[in-house]
């Protein structure tokens, strides 16, 4: 949600293991960086083939960050709050993450608080869905974390993103206000051209 992670989760290394080593590690090309001057802001990271990204992303897990992450429970590296964010990866992750489209390229943005005005977060997204479909792909997904307000849904509509599936999440239960969602939304390409805005 753009805020620093540590309240929730302590170790910094395994957290970005867990949700982003796969994309920086495997499909470098395909991952977007924000920058306000010389200042990392966001990023959009992408996969353009699920099922590969899905098995390749578990055995990076359980070849490399399961290890550290055992050795640093044994080592009582963690604190309450983290070893609640550990039992929510294990037992609960998987069933709050809504379902995803087959054979679709798909893509995860996110931007500090600052910047979640909408014109960094377009920026991304527009450049990497202009360049799938560039490409011959024939749709993209994104699983954004959005409020129980029907705002994003409503942009991205604009845009010609369907919501497929929304499910709540509880990870942030015990430092937001509001529940938090996580939402599929979906967008088919026809043809080569460019689907999304060209933004300066």
């Amino acid at each position: 949600m753009g805020r620093p992670i540590d309240p929730i989760y302590r170790d910094r290394d395994a957290f970005a293991d867990f949700f982003t080593r796969y994309y920086t590690d495997l499909e470098p090309e395909n991952a977007l960086v924000a920058l306000d001057g010389e200042t990392v802001v966001g990023y959009l990271l992408g996969a353009l083939d699920y099922n590969r990204c899905d098995r390749r992303r578990w055995w990076l897990l359980l070849s490399r960050t399961a290890p550290k992450v055992a050795l640093r429970i044994l080592t009582f590296r963690y604190n309450k709050p983290s070893l609640k964010f550990l039992a929510w990866f294990l037992f609960r992750a998987a069933r709050e993450t809504p379902k995803s489209i087959p054979d679709a390229a798909h893509f995860h943005v996110n931007l500090l608080e600052k910047y979640r005005t909408g014109v960094a977060g377009r920026r991304l997204i527009f450049q990497f869905v202009n360049r799938l479909a560039q490409l011959g792909h024939n749709g993209v997904y994104g699983q954004i974390q959005v409020y129980e307000s029907r705002r994003a849904e409503k942009v991205f509509n604009r845009y010609g993103f369907k919501f497929v599936d929304k499910r709540q999440i509880t990870k942030f239960e015990d430092y937001l206000e509001k529940p938090v969602w996580v939402a599929t939304v979906y967008k088919a390409f026809e043809g080569r051209g460019n689907p999304m805005p060209q933004m300066k």
